[in-house]
């Protein structure tokens, strides 16, 4: 069902999307792993967004299923609304691009597993990065993009970071559908996740918590 799962997402049919998700729940599949589906097949339309298959329309049907299965699934996530939160994680996608659906599944799985989340949208200056840092007061900030364009902003954002002198205070990871460890490198980052349950590993070893 997770393969069937994958494949209405990525084809645009919405209520059997919403249909098998419900199954899958009912059948007392593990929460996870259902979001890791969405983000495998919201990866697949964000590739074909890129080729020039989909368009803006796709991207935003496949953002509405995510936010309409993860209204679902949340309340399964035993307990995470009642758990001390471990520590604070900044997030938003860089300058320049708008995707925001790998995002919106890495808050989504930091808040369910504890951490205190302040996403802060898409297409976010490098300034804006830095006026947040120094109100939310984060330990981790989470830098997001799926398009090439992403790889000089991340570098320009981290940069703006560290010349308000701020570089010291967070730990900085990226992530997104063409991002890589030499990525990472060139933006000067301090991680790369591959995908979100990356982000949250990541997390909580800068937090120290097991």
């Amino acid at each position: 069902m997770y393969e069937d799962l994958i494949e209405a997402i990525v084809n645009m049919r919405p209520k059997e999307a919403m249909d098998i998700a419900r199954g899958l729940i009912a059948r007392g599949e593990d929460p996870i792993r259902i979001l890791e589906s969405c983000r495998e097949a919201v990866e697949t339309v964000g590739d074909r967004f890129q080729k020039g298959e989909y368009f803006l329309p796709e991207l935003m049907m496949a953002g509405n299923m995510l936010s309409n299965i993860s209204t679902v699934v949340k309340p399964k996530l035993v307990g995470s609304s009642e758990r001390k939160k471990h520590g604070k994680v900044l997030i938003g996608t860089v300058k320049g691009d708008i995707h925001d659906i790998g995002k919106n599944i890495v808050s989504f799985l930091l808040d369910a597993n504890g951490f205190e989340v302040l996403d802060i949208g898409i297409d976010v200056q490098p300034e804006i990065f830095v006026e947040r840092i120094r109100e939310f007061e984060p330990e981790v900030v989470g830098l997001s993009g799926l398009l090439t364009l992403a790889y000089d902003t991340m570098k320009e954002t981290v940069a703006a970071i560290e010349e308000a002198g701020l570089r010291g205070q967070v730990k900085i990871m990226i992530g997104g559908g063409q991002m890589n460890e030499k990525i990472r490198e060139y933006a000067g980052a301090d991680a790369y996740g591959k995908d979100a349950m990356a982000a949250v590993v990541l997390a909580k070893q800068w937090m120290g918590i097991e």
